[in-house]
């Protein structure tokens, strides 16, 4: 998935490129974690979706400054419940990229912890706990 060197517009606005980016995050957290997510998801995105970055640029000092994504990204938020089926909905298309990035991701420090913490079956709430 991603775009083809000769999809790649830098000099055209971004609604005419062939897709489109946008990153939801959950609005039930603050605005730390969801930066967070944010960028953790988008970092996914650009590994996986070809030809979002766009050339590097020297500014006029001649310092060399990294590509930038050329076809722009929507930052929206969500609740939970909307998140989780606009996932199932996103992953159920050939043509829709999803990155997502569980709870545990941020309840964890050590990236193997996550991946075990991912891996675990869901705890159960008993009756006495709110």
């Amino acid at each position: 998935m991603g775009f083809e060197p000769e999809e790649i517009a830098t000099g055209e606005p971004t609604r005419s490129a062939r897709l489109k980016w946008v990153v939801v995050v959950n609005d039930g957290i603050g605005a730390g974690p969801a930066t967070n997510a944010a960028i953790c998801v988008a970092s996914a995105t650009a590994r996986e979706v070809g030809g979002l970055a766009g050339p590097d640029g020297k500014d006029a000092g001649g310092a060399v400054h990294p590509g930038l994504p050329w076809v722009g990204c929507s930052v929206l938020r969500a609740s939970a419940e909307d998140l989780r089926r606009l996932r199932e909905r996103a992953g159920g298309s050939d043509d829709v990229y999803v990155a997502d990035m569980p709870a545990a991701a941020q309840r964890t420090r050590v990236y193997d912890e996550y991946l075990e913490a991912l891996g675990a079956p869901p705890r159960r709430r008993s009756s006495t706990t709110r």
